[in-house]
């Protein structure tokens, strides 16, 4: 195969956009690009979700996420999105001044950064 496969979005569930608009825009850095509302039908015939859900729009250029807002957030799993950030440590002052708890895991001898949104998203930062 020849042609190479690319990520062109990752979406995300968030229960409110002013902590959407936080993490993404304050401590990601990534402006927000688009508000839109998911309309009831295609809510239900895409995710199977009864509802009419705000999505916004957060990107630069290299990422662009898809944030669904919405109350009735599922419980936790395996989901996490690894993303890449210039300085590591300026990253953790943004996230500890609005209020976010990075941690570290150590795994074979290396330190792993790992930060949950307002949501409880999981973020792994290298």
């Amino acid at each position: 195969m020849s042609e190479e496969t690319i990520i062109q979005h990752v979406a995300v569930e968030c229960s409110q956009k002013e902590t959407a608009d936080l993490f993404f825009s304050a401590i990601l850095g990534m402006p927000k690009i688009k508000t839109t509302t998911l309309p009831r039908e295609l809510s239900v015939s895409i995710f199977g979700i009864d509802d009419i859900v705000d999505m916004v729009v957060y990107a630069n250029e290299d990422s662009r996420f898809e944030v669904f807002i919405h109350s009735k957030r599922k419980v936790r799993s395996f989901d996490h999105i690894g993303l890449k950030v210039p300085d590591k440590d300026e990253f953790v002052v943004r996230c500890k001044k609005h209020g976010l708890k990075p941690f570290f895991i150590q795994k074979d001898g290396k330190k792993l950064l790992f930060v949950r949104d307002f949501s409880g998203n999981l973020f792994e930062i290298q």
